[in-house]
């Protein structure tokens, strides 16, 4: 593989191997490579290896539009998940530009040479005109662990759901998940089946919602239609429920409330158990709304193979965790499921002809640029729709980006600095959102510094945008 290429992609997951895709599309004559830290393509998941682990957006969105998703699961297993970013790769020949075990530390910006020099952990460096970042926005080194008090007097076993261990066995064991996020609910039924009862602690409650496991409509439309246009059928009418969803929860914030506590008492058939641990207290999509296939949670509450408690841990003890209340949980294994730790680009280092470059000081161009950054992108998906719709128009833009300095001879687009400043990149009340609102850049006040959570909006308006607008440009050097 060369040591320098055009365009220099950081990540072999879901983002980064649809950037490919969009690049050796437009630019078959382009040189490109992807850095990739793992072993393995596929990053979310590829890492991710916990029990039941899936997607919690449905596959026609998550998928990528230029390749249906033709199984029958709707919300899709990690593994379904994995096979197909990889088949995709393998199918359009991206696999061969893939630099495995390649971590991106640092990258520096030459200005006199207008190209980016990128260092690996292993010493060695590439270079490239245009620099992508497809790493997502959590730590893969680390997600966020409490320091719980008495942790060191726990008798049992303490696993994080970041990194699994394959030899944990909780079959007939007492298992307590803590957290009440998107991966403590699924989770707690994919272990109650096997263990001797698992509870979820949680400080407070979460919004949940379930949906089932197919999608009826997509299958009839598949008995009928080719694969493409069936995919894109389903897609459209989904991305239409779960924007409509959305602003309805904005807008009408107690109707959405009654319908999702009213779900939750049909499923559970106890309205006193549904207020005291499934009310929360913030409105909906304040906070990421999770999404149970088929009420597999509420259904294994009511079978009486998993519990939910809501309280605040005191202390961990040799037997379990008491609780603020004064009960005492008796565990064998206690899974943290405390959330992530957000990372932006990756971890790599950005600087500017040997200057540090600080992504918190920085604004969000079009949520996927740097202000002051020259020929770097960063990609991101929405907080309340599936990540590759938001991925797959940021690729795009790139694309078109990339085509204009190449028909008008331009080496180096830089966004300019706005005046202003407004909400944070990321804006969600989530706690793994609000201890990282410093490391991220931040949106502006005006277009194109703001970052609408509206695919339905930018579907319509990224396409036309023009590339031109507060950025500056530089010819190829002679």
């Amino acid at each position: 593989m060369s040591d320098h290429v055009d365009v220099l992609i950081i990540g072999a997951g879901l983002s980064g191997i649809g950037a490919a895709w969009r690049l050796r599309e437009a630019f078959p004559g382009k040189t490109y490579a992807i850095l990739e830290a793992r072993d393995a393509i596929g990053g979310t998941w590829d890492l991710f290896r916990y029990p039941g682990v899936r997607s919690d957006s449905d596959m026609f969105t998550l998928s990528y539009p230029f390749r249906p998703w033709t199984d029958t699961q709707s919300l899709a297993s990690g593994d379904k998940i994995r096979a197909y970013i990889q088949a995709t790769a393998d199918e359009s020949g991206i696999s061969k530009h893939i630099r495995f075990g390649a971590k991106a530390v640092a990258a520096d910006w030459s200005s006199r040479e207008s190209r980016w020099t990128v260092r690996l952990a292993d010493g060695s460096s590439m270079t490239c005109g245009f620099l992508y970042a497809c790493t997502g926005y959590y730590s893969y080194d680390a997600g966020y662990q409490p320091d719980f008090p008495g942790l060191s007097e726990f008798a049992g076993r303490l696993v994080h759901p970041q990194f699994w261990p394959d030899d944990l066995d909780y079959r007939g064991k007492r298992v307590v998940v803590i957290g009440s996020g998107a991966t403590a609910v699924t989770l707690v039924p994919a272990m109650s089946p096997d263990a001797a009862h698992v509870t979820m602690l949680q400080r407070s409650p979460s919004y949940l919602t379930a949906l089932p496991r197919r999608d009826v409509v997509a299958d009839a439309l598949r008995r009928v239609l080719p694969a493409r246009p069936a995919n894109a059928l389903a897609r459209a009418k989904n991305i239409l429920l779960t924007q409509g969803f959305y602003q309805l929860a904005r807008r009408r914030p107690e109707r959405v409330r009654k319908v999702l506590r009213g779900m939750a008492v049909r499923l559970l058939g106890d309205e006193a158990y549904v207020d005291e641990h499934f009310r929360p207290r913030y409105d909906p999509w304040d906070q990421r709304l999770c999404v149970i296939p088929g009420g597999d949670l509420y259904a294994e509450i009511r079978a009486g193979r998993a519990s939910v408690v809501t309280d605040h841990i005191d202390t961990f003890l040799p037997s379990g965790i008491r609780l603020k209340s004064g009960r005492v949980l008796e565990a064998d294994v206690v899974v943290s499921a405390t959330g992530l730790k957000l990372l932006p680009l990756g971890g790599v280092d950005v600087s500017i002809d040997g200057t540090p470059v600080k992504i918190g000081d920085r604004a969000a161009y079009r949520g996927l640029m740097l202000s002051g950054v020259p020929n770097l992108a960063y990609c991101i998906g929405y907080v309340n729709a599936s990540w590759t719709l938001r991925a797959d128009l940021s690729h795009r833009y790139v694309v078109r980006l990339l085509r204009h300095m190449d028909r008008r001879g331009l080496a180096v687009a830089t966004p300019t600095t706005p005046s202003g400043t407004g909400r944070p990149l990321l804006d969600l009340s989530s706690g793994y959102v609000q201890r990282a609102l410093e490391i991220f850049p931040h949106q502006g006040d005006r277009a194109p510094w703001i970052v609408r959570q509206n695919y339905l909006r930018d579907v319509i308006t990224t396409p036309r945008a023009d590339v031109t607008r507060d950025m500056t440009f530089e010819e190829v050097a002679p």
